[in-house]
């Protein structure tokens, strides 16, 4: 009688009125955030007392820390405490690393340091701004060792080595094999092959990360607010790093998120170190990371070296693949990390029926930035070389790609399908789902707009993209990176438990608590339309709660919002919970209504009889009874005050001996295809026209499926076009701002067309699938694909920039005319500046000889010089405070005189570190008389520079040398009671200083 009364619970009214589920409600959420009236974790307030903290990041890609000198800054007052690698292994454990070797991984350097941005000291104060100054009196003295940034050269045999541990930097190579690949490669008669190099991105969410962290002695517990989004599996190594149990750490969310797309999943390095640091002071300490600090230290997605190889029919069928994948997870491989490389394993096939696969798969170290959860998480470097690879194929083989791809489609009938490596597709209509994406999309009208631009000489390419788009991680999956024989070992992990609770309040209101942490999805709407649907009562009657709070909250190391999960499995899960106190309302109800349970329908506010309407009564009053009077319960009905439920899937099960695994529960489908144009003067891409088709199963709310659909294309429009975080070849970060790492704005997103189809999952309770990531991995290749077709060419690589493209078309660039100032050849990811110059100075040269030698002189005319200390004399130290770009920063010189002709020349040669980064230069100064009584500076220099002024200066760079360097004759020249200083390009540097200055609107 329960499982009719639970039946019966869907059911909204007698009367034909639809369910809310389905509809495009008004979203909860936005009143609170269109007003302001958000909570993000800056907003919240902190307790009394509570300090703020500020990190010093190395400049280095690699290199040996010396000394950490941090007397001046512990000195400076508002300062609570200064914290190294020393002071926070004294307190934590190395973080979990991803694979099976001995290597430790920590928040915080230790004895060296491993990419840019690495932390190098936590500065706790009253304040920010103090924290910030007092970072900057610290004296970092670093030893620069060889750094490698590309995965193929760091598994060269004379590549630096990261960490001893890691033999070869290669943290992991494993083979697979499944079918008959090598009998499918000789029978095949073609075999078709791509390089590809997927370039290094990330997520750019509005909001940075935040940590509030206290730390009670009395229990040895930590108190810990944080946008953490999850996995909370994090949560058992972020306790293990802080050396408690689980149950005395207690991680809390804010009730706002400003976005995370996967990158907040790696906060949790910094949240083990402000634990520390609020540990160690005794305090409660505040972080909240700056744009700087994200672009440059959190996380990004990895880049890949790909090759694949296919195994061919004449017709264009796929036999086999052979993929060899190189993936570089930066500088350490932080958990959850291989798992990009691994959380598509079971779908390495796509949409496509392939039986036979090889793959051998390495995971390398570099010195990057560690990677970690970005959308799409896989998918976008997978689906770039298998879409490239099914484009190459019907170019090869004098096809049309959408025939081909038709060709290898699974078939309809064949679901629930099961690929060569695992996964198992649960649901689809690929055939049919791209025949309605082709008729509504109009394909045949996009076919002839490329015909007449092409008759017109316009370059115009047409490019298509089926992919699967996998959902609700199987927790399992990461440990395919083990042997059989080390599974067993270590024993089984799988399934994706969510969680839900239903609640009942005295006067018979529903509330429904959810272990998700939503970032903009819509979880309070959607979750408010499932269970008013159970309870056939409005949304505006259900209220929805998605903080977690671990101390006293239903939750599981699955918990957390990531893989697309929130609609296939958590409001699945809701409904269940729903669903089972509807069951238990309905058998209380039935006894007082005098009818079987069966009967019993919930409708408009009430609980009433199916064959009889007016036989009813209040659900606020059925709702209240377990409250106001449980002895009168029938004995068979149970509690109706909460209910929580976790929910697993079977079908998520451990790889099995022979490495299958399937990956993912749900599996929707998407087919994607575009026209593009290029400019043919400026190489710039313009789409004309992008269709998508989704099949995500059970559309519960179409506006917000289309939303996470815009959001997905418009960050792939990014990842296509604009993206990339480039390092120069000492491990340099080159593109630390937002001038640098271009995002897309409105602008330059075009109206996708948006298709939808319906084939609902039989894996989950409400037959969704995940939606919210799918564009990411389709909409990069679709647009790769395109403009290859456009220009006529093999390969294309992202980001699809016009100078990338120019060189494309054009080829290289052409040195330049003889007969001119020959300029040293420079690459995109140098950083060196070169520049001469001359001044102006009315004394003879052997006064100027002097000054140049005189530190009260040079202090008074070296740009932002506090101190300059005369070791020898010809060796200087100075302290100087320099505005580059957006930051202000105070560097630590060290120059040397040599190849002394007084008083006609000098050589200069030094270096600088501070907070800005680091830097060597050499230069020569020769002093010829005027004839005129007075001196002519001449002077060349060549510099070379790295970290974050690397990373923020960007093309501006080079100016701003020029414009510190002309201050200083010109200083000079004004205390030798002398004219300007002039570049030998004849412009005016005070010009450029203005230009600078307006640019960033005056140093701050």
């Amino acid at each position: 009688m329960v499982q009719a009364a639970v039946r019966s619970a869907n059911s909204v009214d007698q009367s034909g009125e639809t369910a809310w589920v389905g509809r495009s409600i008004e979203r909860v959420e936005d009143a609170a955030l269109l007003s302001g009236q958000g909570r993000f974790i800056d907003d919240l307030g902190v307790q009394p007392g509570t300090l703020h903290a500020a990190i010093l990041r190395s400049p280095h890609a690699h290199a040996d820390i010396l000394s950490i000198d941090v007397e001046a800054a512990s000195r400076l007052p508002g300062v609570a405490a200064v914290l190294t690698g020393r002071d926070v292994k004294s307190v934590t454990t190395s973080l979990v690393v991803g694979v099976k070797a001995p290597v430790e991984c920590w928040p915080i350097a230790m004895d060296r340091v491993r990419y840019v941005g690495e932390p190098v000291a936590v500065i706790v104060a009253t304040d920010r701004a103090r924290a910030e100054d007092a970072a900057e009196l610290i004296n970092v003295e670093y030893r620069p060792r060889g750094a490698v940034v590309d995965p193929l050269d760091a598994i060269a045999p004379d590549a630096p080595v990261l960490h001893d541990g890691f033999p070869g930097n290669l943290a992991s190579d494993r083979a697979f094999r499944y079918g008959d690949p090598e009998k499918a490669f000789a029978d095949a008669p073609h075999r078709f092959s791509i390089d590809i190099r997927y370039p290094r991105n990330s997520c750019t969410p509005i909001e940075t990360y935040g940590v509030v962290a206290s730390h009670d002695a009395g229990e040895d517990a930590y108190d810990v607010l944080a946008n953490f989004q999850g996995p909370f599996s994090i949560h058992t190594v972020i306790a293990r790093a802080l050396k408690v149990p689980g149950n005395r750490l207690r991680l809390r969310t804010p009730p706002e998120s400003g976005g995370s797309f996967g990158v907040k999943q790696g906060v949790f390095p910094y949240i083990v170190l402000i634990a520390a640091a609020a540990r160690v002071t005794g305090r409660p300490v505040k972080w909240i990371e700056d744009r700087l600090e994200h672009l440059t230290a959190s996380v990004s997605a990895t880049n890949r070296a790909t090759t694949l190889a296919a195994a061919v029919a004449a017709d264009g069928k796929i036999l086999a693949l052979d993929w060899d994948q190189v993936e570089d997870c930066g500088a350490h491989l932080r958990a959850p990390e291989p798992a990009t490389l691994y959380r598509m394993h079971g779908n390495l096939t796509g949409a496509y029926d392939i039986g036979h696969v090889r793959i051998r798969n390495r995971v390398v170290v570099t010195n990057k930035t560690p990677t970690g959860l970005n959308r799409g998480f896989g998918g976008p470097q997978v689906y770039f070389a298998l879409e490239r690879l099914v484009q190459r194929i019907a170019i090869g083989l004098g096809l049309d790609p959408l025939d081909v791809i038709k060709r290898n489609l699974i078939d309809a009938g064949a679901f629930p399908y099961r690929t060569a490596t695992g996964a198992l597709l649960d649901s689809g209509n690929y055939r049919e789902a791209v025949a309605r994406a082709v008729e509504q999309g109009k394909l045949a009208e996009l076919k002839a707009r490329r015909d007449e631009a092409r008759a017109q000489g316009r370059l115009y390419g047409i490019g298509f993209t089926a992919v699967v788009e996998p959902s609700v991680s199987n927790m399992g999956y990461i440990t395919t990176v083990l042997t059989a024989a080390e599974r067993r070992k270590a024993g089984p992990k799988n399934g994706a438990q969510a969680t839900a609770t239903v609640g009942l309040d005295p006067v018979g209101s529903v509330t429904v608590h959810v272990a998700s942490v939503p970032q903009g999805q819509g979880h309070r709407t959607v979750l408010s339309q499932v269970v008013a649907d159970v309870f056939g009562l409005q949304p505006k009657d259900i209220r929805v709660n998605t903080e977690i709070d671990t101390a006293k909250d239903a939750w599981s190391i699955a918990s957390g919002n990531y893989a697309s999960r929130f609609a296939a499995a958590v409001a699945g899960t809701a409904k269940l919970a729903a669903e089972r106190v509807a069951g238990r309302l309905a058998r209380i109800a039935a006894s007082q209504l005098n009818v079987e349970a069966a009967d019993i329908v919930f409708a408009k506010g009430f609980v009433a009889s199916r064959h009889n309407p007016e036989n009813r009564i209040a659900f606020s009053r059925v709702a209240a009874l377990s409250h106001w009077s449980p002895g009168s319960l029938p004995d068979d009905a149970g509690q109706t005050i909460r209910e929580t439920v976790f929910w697993t899937p079977p079908e998520l099960t451990p790889p099995d001996e022979d490495d299958r695994i399937n990956s993912s529960l749900c599996h929707g489908f998407i087919f994607d295809f575009c026209g593009v144009e290029i400019d043919p003067t400026t190489l710039e891409t313009r789409i004309d026209r992008y269709v998508t088709m989704h099949d995500c199963g059970t559309i519960l709310h179409p506006g917000m499926v289309n939303g996470q659909i815009r959001g997905g294309f418009a960050q792939a429009l990014g990842a296509a076009l604009y993206e990339e975080y480039a390092y120069a070849e000492d491990g340099s970060f080159l593109t630390g701002t937002l001038a640098d790492y271009l995002l897309p704005t409105t602008t330059e997103v075009p109206e996708p067309e948006i298709i939808h189809m319906e084939t609902p999952s039989p894996f989950t309770p409400l037959g969704a699938k995940g939606v919210g990531e799918g564009n990411c991995m389709s909409t990069p290749v679709c647009l790769a694909n395109a403009v290859a077709d456009a220009l006529g060419v093999a390969d294309v690589t992202l980001p699809l920039v016009p100078a990338r493209l120019a060189e494309l078309v054009r080829g290289a660039e052409p040195p330049p005319p003889a007969g001119g100032m020959a300029a040293a050849p420079a690459r995109e990811s140098d950083r060196r500046l070169r520049g001469e110059g001359q001044a102006s100075v009315k004394g003879a040269p052997e006064q100027v000889w002097a000054m140049l030698l005189d530190p009260a002189t040079l202090q008074s005319v070296i740009p932002g010089c506090q101190r300059v200390d005369k070791v020898t004399d010809t060796h200087f130290r100075a302290d100087v405070t320099l505005g580059i770009g957006p930051v202000t920063g105070r560097y630590r010189a060290d120059v040397e005189l040599f190849d002394l002709d007084p008083p006609r020349a000098v050589t200069l040669r030094g270096g600088a570190t501070g907070a800005l980064g680091f830097g060597s230069a050499e230069g020569r100064i020769t002093l010829t008389p005027d004839g005129d009584g007075g001196t002519k500076l001449t002077y060349s220099y060549d510099a070379a520079i790295g970290g974050k002024v690397a990373s923020i200066g960007g093309r501006l760079l080079d100016g701003a040398t020029r414009v510190i360097i002309g201050q200083f004759f010109t200083a000079l020249a004004r205390k030798a009671g002398g004219g300007g200083a002039t570049s030998g390009g004849g412009f005016s540097l005070f010009a450029l200083l203005a230009k600078v200055a307006s640019l960033f609107g005056g140093r701050r």
